[in-house]
């Protein structure tokens, strides 16, 4: 989710968090869950109520989870398949429930049924951009890649409801139709590498067998 340079500084802090937490017998699929559950709860309760800025904090504080449970698997020393999966089911999860909360808040108190619109394609988009890659890995291939990925789609739509929480005109409205085109022009990335990725992967053409040499004409 974050470059090399910003992981070195978000390490230092996620690193001793991550160790606390495992010698005091918390394990991270715990901490993944209980993330997911902050997130999507400070979503559907903050944001259809029009409390913006408050819930982009909250939902904030629950997403940044994700770090620790990372440095939690890595200071036990392994982690597991059943927690990878695990992982990435909460992410969509959360993530769910964030566009959902912004559709929400658009077609209700916000009174922007435009805007929903855009925060459908995002909440569409997304899941779709995650599925596909899924999807390709599950049988095979290759889908990595694409213009906006898991954490630009959480920086882009939470920086536009905070800043739209603190009363900068558009802020919202730019944020989230830049992100539905952005997914969508994704979407079709991904879609693209699969092909790519499925051409490269098809076997060659089998030669043509030799034709039988008749006995009866041998010298």
């Amino acid at each position: 989710m974050l470059n090399v340079l910003a992981r070195v500084h978000v390490n230092r802090v996620t690193e001793p968090i991550g160790r606390w937490l495992v010698t005091h017998g918390i394990a991270p699929d715990v901490v993944t869950v209980a993330g997911t559950v902050g997130a999507s709860a400070a979503a559907m309760w903050f944001l259809p109520r029009g409390e913006l800025l408050v819930g982009t904090v909250v939902i904030t504080l629950f997403v940044l989870f994700d770090l620790v449970d990372g440095a939690m698997a890595r200071a036990r020393g392994y982690s597991t398949p059943f927690g990878a999966v695990l992982d990435s089911t909460c992410d969509r999860v959360a993530d769910g429930a964030l566009f959902a909360a912004l559709t929400w808040w658009c077609l209700g108190v916000g009174e922007e049924r435009t805007l929903g619109v855009a925060a459908l394609i995002c909440l569409v988009a997304g899941q779709l951009v995650s599925y596909i890659k899924a999807r390709a890995e599950g049988a095979g291939l290759s889908a990595d890649g694409g213009l906006v990925e898991r954490a630009e789609r959480l920086i882009i739509a939470l920086v536009g409801t905070g800043l739209h929480g603190l009363g900068v005109p558009y802020a919202l409205d730019v944020a989230l139709w830049l992100l539905a085109a952005a997914s969508v022009w994704t979407v079709g990335q991904r879609i693209v590498a699969v092909y790519r990725s499925a051409q490269d992967a098809e076997p060659a053409e089998p030669a043509e067998p030799a034709e039988p040499v008749d006995p009866a004409s041998s010298p």
